[in-house]
């Protein structure tokens, strides 16, 4: 028996008010997942997209970038 028929099988035994609490869990995990997947990707991204960069010569000071106010 596979796991999901397991818990198909599980779940058929419990009450519907259970039945919803164990639906609740699984939405839970999946969104979870694609949450976490979304950030694997947008790490990726900006690591790609910064990649060489720490080699690049800086060409200004922390001076040039800031701004005074009186």
């Amino acid at each position: 028996m596979s796991i999901a028929e397991a818990i198909i099988k599980d779940v058929q035994a419990l009450s519907e008010s259970k039945q919803a609490e164990v639906l609740d869990f699984v939405q839970y995990l999946r969104s979870k997942a694609e949450k976490q997947e979304i950030k694997d990707w947008a790490d990726l991204s900006s690591s790609s997209a910064m990649r060489g960069m720490e080699d690049e010569q800086v060409s200004y000071s922390i001076n040039d970038i800031m701004e005074l106010f009186s």
